[in-house]
Order: structure tokens, then C-alpha cells, then sequence
């Protein structure tokens, strides 16, 4: 049995905006995750996230706890950076670094979990040791 998988903000968003190329991956691949254990998010996938919700009560109601638990660090301070990167790319800000991912994958690999993702390269070449769950054409 799994300790559980971390899951990435890309497949949440996958399920929450019905992209119409990775809806039925992410909402299958998330449903098998949650089949063999507990779900969680952090502040960075949280924060990720927030990006598409104007309110953070309507971002906690699309994630309850129930079915995404916490771990650590403040969730209003994970929603208050996706809000300021939200202002910060609409005022023209360069691309986002990659910087996200890496607090990802190490936090997946220190807390031994799975990483459900469609991103594949980085986690692969930084983080081994983590078991990605990822899209049948990315292994």
C-alpha cells in the first residue's frame, strides 16, 4: 500500500477546467490515486491552484480537505502568492521559473509519496527515487 500521493497542480486543473486533452487522464489517474491511498496538496500545488478561483473559500470548497489533505506551511500565505503571481503575469512578467516543480519533487521524495503529474522530465532527472505517476506516453 501506498503512504499516499502528492498531486501535482497541473492534473487538478486538468479536472477542474475540463481540458479537453488531459480531463480523462487526470480525473482517472486521480481517481486510482485515491483508490490506493490518501490524496494530498501542499502550499505550492495550493497556491498553483488559486490562480483560477477569486476567492479562497471557493478554492477550499474545489479542494476539501476530506479529499486533499494539508501538509504544512500557511494555506492564506500559498493563496496570497498565487494571487501576486496572477498580478505579476498580467503585468507582462517574464515565465514562471521552474522553481515550483523542485518544492514539489522534494517534497514528494523526503515524505516518500507518489507524484501524480503530467510533468514528467524534470521529476525524472532530479527526484528518481520518487514514483511517478504520470501519462502512459511520458514513462
Amino acid at each position: 500500500m501506498s503512504h499516499g500521493t502528492l498531486v501535482d497542480s497541473n492534473v487538478l486543473l486538468d479536472v477542474m477546467t475540463e481540458d479537453a486533452t488531459w480531463l480523462t487522464w487526470s480525473a482517472n489517474a486521480l481517481a486510482a490515486a485515491a483508490e490506493d491511498g490518501p490524496l494530498f496538496i501542499n502550499p505550492v500545488i495550493y497556491g498553483e491552484v488559486s490562480a483560477r478561483f477569486s476567492q479562497i473559500e471557493a478554492l477550499d470548497d474545489a479542494l476539501p480537505v476530506a479529499d486533499y489533505r494539508r501538509l504544512d506551511l500557511p494555506w492564506a500565505a500559498a493563496f496570497l502568492a498565487g494571487k501576486v503571481f496572477l498580478s505579476y503575469r498580467r503585468n507582462k512578467g517574464p515565465r514562471p521559473s521552474a522553481l515550483p516543480d523542485f518544492f514539489i519533487g522534494a517534497h514528494a521524495a523526503v515524505s516518500e509519496l507518489a507524484l501524480l503529474t503530467r510533468d514528467t522530465a524534470r521529476y525524472r532527472t532530479y527526484f528518481p527515487t520518487i514514483k511517478l505517476i504520470v501519462p502512459a506516453d511520458s514513462r
